[in-house]
């Protein structure tokens, strides 16, 4: 029996990926008592910024700004995660031991391989958790839904996410990567926006920045003030076509 059952999973291949891509779910999943938890695969000591004893330290502060139930973090190798078997393995573990219902991946139109590894690896690692013959230890599981967290490249989604409520916890959790982003404890998102000491994107641009144009537009498109999009495979059932929220005209 896993020591804590997920209702959510969300898996990434650094630390502050999920905050920035999924941060605003997780969140508002947590405050209606779900069980979420983060599955980083590296502890991105490849990064311009930071050590990984820093960036450790700096995901174990925004798991508890999230209320995460559970974060691990595998320790593969930073800019060369390999799509192979045994790391394959080492996630459908954690997906035995956790057993999801839902697993949160990367998108699959990516420009960093390791991103792109992580989403093949974690939709592979899902079924293979579920083979009752393959060498794993626990029992059998497979999570029941997949959903897939935008990321820069794609521009459709199968439905957005409203997170307004939780847009400003998100940024906290965001912050809390001070080695990435600088230290803005104590400011406002405002002062965030205006006075974010460093640049990761292009000159003149913070992560700040890049949050509230993305998630903000997202929320647009849908008539709130910020939302996280994202994507299925499969065909969205609805039960009720007249209760589906946003207007067509």
């Amino acid at each position: 029996m896993a020591e804590t059952k997920l209702d959510i999973l969300a898996i990434a291949a650094h630390p502050d990926d999920i905050e920035i891509t999924s941060g605003g779910l997780l969140i508002k999943m947590a405050g209606r008592g779900r069980q979420t938890g983060a599955l980083d695969l590296t502890r991105g000591e490849m990064g311009t910024y930071g050590s990984d004893a820093e960036r450790e330290k700096e995901a174990a502060v925004a798991a508890k700004i999230m209320s995460l139930a559970f974060r691990r973090n595998l320790g593969l190798q930073d800019s060369a995660v390999e799509y192979n078997r045994e790391n394959k393995f080492k996630i459908a573990r954690v997906i035995r031991e956790t057993q999801p219902e839902m697993v949160v991946l990367p998108h699959w139109q990516q420009r960093h391989p390791d991103h792109l590894a992580c989403h093949r690896l974690g939709f592979d690692a899902c079924f293979l958790a579920g083979l009752k013959k393959i060498e794993l230890d626990g029992e059998p599981y497979r999570p029941r839904k997949i959903i897939y967290a935008s990321y820069y490249r794609n521009n459709e989604y199968s439905f957005l996410v409203d997170i307004s409520e939780e847009f400003e916890e998100k940024v906290r959790a965001v912050s809390a990567y001070k080695s990435q982003f600088g230290d803005n404890d104590d400011k406002t998102f405002q002062e965030m926006l205006e006075n974010g000491q460093k640049n990761i994107f292009h000159p003149g641009t913070t992560i700040y920045d890049s949050m509230h144009t993305r998630n903000h537009y997202l929320g647009l498109l849908a008539g709130v003030k910020y939302a996280e999009g994202y994507s299925v495979k499969e065909n969205i059932l609805i039960d009720d076509p007249q209760k589906m929220p946003v207007r067509s005209i």
